[in-house]
């Protein structure tokens, strides 16, 4: 008896949380927000001092946002006209040593990653930003950048998405 009791509690209480825009991700959705859109983020990167262009880094991180998300949301993606708009264009690749042998030589090398963020919510513009959103991978220096490259894009795209998320939507 008690436990049909309990399961409809927990039933209840799931559906009056879902009904004021609570998602169990700890996404806070405004009323009326069902679409979201994440337009390309261009590749600056190349254009600033120290910081280099990376081939399909502006795919890659357009395409890793929008999976964060799609898994962290009930929202639909949309091409145009969306509630929640996110926009912007990677400012930094870099790669910079971070720590010296007794030789002088680097032992660690960071590669950073930065991405100028405007996000827009259509339905309460008080929470429309700008803002720049940054994350690192160290490595060590005897290894290419190269051999690394992918597990380093995995971990600073994970952060950085999962930072921007937290700001036009977790709000905590």
């Amino acid at each position: 008896m008690s436990r049909n009791i309990l399961f409809s509690f927990a039933a209840i209480l799931a559906f009056s949380l879902n009904g004021c825009g609570y998602s169990f991700t700890g996404a806070s959705i405004p009323a009326g927000v069902e679409t979201y859109q994440v337009n390309f983020f261009q590749n600056n990167a190349g254009t600033a001092p120290g910081s280099v262009f990376e081939p399909g880094l502006d795919r890659d991180f357009t395409i890793a946002l929008q999976d964060l998300l799609q898994n962290q949301t009930n929202l639909e993606l949309t091409n145009q006209n969306g509630d929640l708009v996110y926009e912007g264009e990677i400012t930094e690749y870099r790669v910079s040593p971070m720590t010296a042998t007794s030789q002088n030589t680097a032992a660690q090398n960071r590669l950073t990653i930065s991405v100028n963020v405007r996000f827009f919510n259509t339905k309460k513009e008080e929470d429309d930003f700008e803002k720049r959103f940054s994350f690192f991978f160290d490595y060590p220096a005897s290894t290419q950048l190269l051999d690394v490259r992918d597990e380093a894009h995995a971990e600073i795209f994970e952060r950085i998405t999962q930072d921007i998320f937290n700001d036009s939507l977790a709000k905590w």
